[in-house]
C-alpha cells in the first residue's frame, strides 16, 4: 500500500480517470477520513476541459454549440450554490454516516483491501439508486431533485445543474454502508461515483455496444432526462444501469428526447431554479381537504392527487411533439456579454476562496458566500429580464465596494484590481436605478466637486495604500 500522504495530489492520468471511474483501489485507499482528497474540486479543471471538448465536437458535427448560454450560466451557478455549504462543514452524508459508524457499526471491513473498495462501489450504486428512485418518486424529495432536471437543454453543463438541499435526504439510503464499510473508504466512492455521472450528459456520445447493458451511458440518461412520457421515472441509475433492468425502470431511447420539466419554470433566476417546487407543495397542500391527502401530497409522487395512483396518472403528463423550442433570455447580446463577464469575474472568486477557505475567518467565509450568491442571483434577474434587475445589480456593486473596503476581499483585488475599477463605474452608471447610488452622487456634486473626478482620485488612492 502506498503511503497516503503522497496521494492527495492528483495526476492528470489520474484526474482523467477518475471521472470515467477508472481509479485502482491501490491509489484511492485511505486510512482516515482526512486523508481522503476533495476529488469533486480536483476536477474542477476536467469539468472545463471536457465542456470546451463537448463544445468543438459539437460545432464541428452541428455547426453550433452543444447549448445556449444562459442554460449553461444558470446550470453552472447551482452547482456553485450547492457547494458553498461544503465551506462552513462537513457534509450531512458524512456526518451522519460516521456517527453511525462510531456508535453502532456491526464489523470494521479492511481499508485498504480491494475487496471492500469494490463491495463499497457496488453498495454506494445500489444505495444511489434507491435514493435517485425515490427522489422521483416522493414529492417532497422531489422539490430538491428537480433542479437538476430543470435545464431544458442536455449537454456537460447539465450535471453541474445541482440542488442546494438534496443531501439532507440521501444520506439516509448510504446509512446501512457505515454498519461495516469505514468512511474512508464510502467518502472515495461517494464522490467517484458523483464524478462518473457528469460525462454522461451529453449528446454528443451515441450508442456505446455492449457497455449499454452494463453501464449507465449518456443513452440512457438521455432517456432519464426526457419529458416524454415513455422518458418520465426511469433509468434511475447511477453507474451500473443493472439496477433498472433488475427492478423494472430500464427503458431504451428511441424517438427523439425532450428534456426539462414536464411543467417548464422558465427562469435563469437561480432561486426560482432550486425552490419553486416547495411553493407548489405548500400551495398544493393547503388546497388539498383532509389530513391523509395532506399527508399525501408531501409523501405521494409529484403527479399524485386525491383518487388518482401513488405516482399519479401517465395520461395527464403533456405530450410532447419534438419540436418545443427551449426557453432563452430575452436579453440583449450586449447585456448577456456583460452577465458572461460577471459570472466568469465571480466563478474566479469562487475557486480562490475555496483555495485560501483555510486560512479565512469565518466571517469573511459567509460574507464571500453572500456575496456569490447575490451575484448569481443579479445575474439570474439580468437574464430573465426582471423589472428590478439594475436596482439589484447596483446593490450588488456597492455591496462589492463595501467589502473591498473592510477588507474581506482584500485577497482578491491584486488578480482583479482592473475588474474592481470597471464594478466602481457601473455603480455609477447605473446610479438612477439606485437611490442610494444616487443621493451619495448627489452629495458629492453639493461640495462642488466633480463627481467622476473625485472617484478617480479616491480609486488611485486606495490602489496605492
Amino acid at each position: 500500500m502506498k503511503n497516503p500522504e503522497a496521494q492527495q495530489d492528483v495526476s492528470v492520468s489520474q484526474g482523467i480517470r477518475m471521472m470515467f471511474y477508472a481509479m485502482k483501489p491501490n491509489e484511492t485507499s485511505f486510512e482516515t477520513l482526512e486523508e481522503v482528497p476533495d476529488y469533486v474540486q480536483k476536477a474542477t479543471p476536467f469539468f472545463i476541459s471536457m465542456m470546451l471538448l463537448e463544445l468543438v465536437v459539437s460545432w464541428i458535427h452541428k455547426g453550433k454549440p452543444s447549448g445556449p448560454l444562459d442554460d449553461a450560466l444558470t446550470s453552472i451557478s447551482a452547482g456553485v450554490l450547492s457547494r458553498l455549504p461544503s465551506w462552513f462543514s462537513r457534509s450531512i452524508e458524512l456526518t451522519s454516516y460516521i456517527y453511525i459508524w462510531e456508535n453502532y457499526r456491526l464489523i470494521s471491513l479492511p481499508w485498504d483491501s480491494p475487496w471492500t473498495w469494490y463491495l463499497t462501489f457496488l453498495g454506494v450504486d445500489f444505495g444511489y439508486y434507491w435514493f435517485h428512485r425515490m427522489a422521483h418518486e416522493v414529492n417532497i424529495m422531489w422539490a430538491a431533485h428537480q433542479t437538476h432536471h430543470s435545464s431544458e437543454d442536455y449537454n456537460l453543463s447539465t450535471a453541474l445543474r445541482q440542488s442546494v438541499f438534496q443531501l439532507y435526504t440521501s444520506w439516509i439510503f448510504y446509512s446501512p454502508l457505515a454498519l461495516f464499510i469505514p468512511p474512508s473508504v464510502y467518502a472515495v466512492h461517494l464522490q467517484f461515483n458523483l464524478l462518473y455521472q457528469f460525462w454522461i450528459h451529453t449528446k454528443v456520445i451515441d450508442n456505446l455496444g455492449p457497455l449499454e447493458l452494463i453501464l449507465n451511458t449518456p443513452s440512457h440518461h438521455r432517456v432519464h432526462h426526457g419529458r416524454n412520457r415513455y422518458c418520465v421515472d426511469k433509468n434511475f441509475a447511477g453507474t451500473l444501469i443493472i439496477w433498472d433492468r433488475i427492478f423494472g425502470t430500464f427503458e431504451a431511447e428511441k424517438e427523439k428526447v425532450v428534456y426539462g420539466l414536464t411543467h417548464p419554470i422558465n427562469s435563469f433566476e437561480p432561486f426560482k431554479v432550486q425552490f419553486h417546487h416547495l411553493l407548489t407543495i405548500w400551495t398544493t397542500f393547503w388546497a388539498t381537504p383532509g389530513f391523509f391527502n395532506k399527508f399525501s401530497v408531501i409523501f405521494k409522487g409529484p403527479g399524485w392527487g386525491p383518487g388518482k395512483p401513488r405516482l399519479g396518472l401517465n395520461e395527464e403528463i403533456p405530450e410532447v411533439k419534438g419540436e418545443e423550442v427551449p426557453f432563452s433570455s430575452a436579453a440583449s447580446r450586449l447585456l448577456k456579454t456583460y452577465a458572461v463577464v460577471q459570472f466568469a469575474l465571480i466563478l474566479t472568486f469562487y475557486e480562490e476562496t475555496y483555495t485560501d477557505k483555510a486560512v479565512l475567518s469565518q466571517v469573511t467565509l459567509l460574507l464571500r458566500a453572500c456575496f456569490i450568491i447575490l451575484t448569481l442571483t443579479s445575474i439570474g434577474f439580468l437574464l430573465d429580464q426582471r423589472p428590478k434587475a439594475a436596482v439589484l445589480e447596483a446593490f450588488r456593486c456597492l455591496v462589492f465596494l463595501m467589502l473591498c473596503r473592510l477588507g474581506h476581499l482584500k485577497s482578491f483585488l491584486p488578480s482583479l484590481s482592473f475588474a474592481f475599477e470597471i464594478s466602481r463605474q457601473n455603480c455609477l452608471l447605473l446610479a438612477p436605478a439606485c437611490p442610494l447610488v444616487e443621493s451619495r452622487s448627489m452629495s458629492r456634486k453639493s461640495k462642488g466637486k466633480d463627481t467622476w473626478q473625485s472617484i478617480h482620485g479616491e480609486m488611485m488612492n486606495n490602489y496605492l495604500r
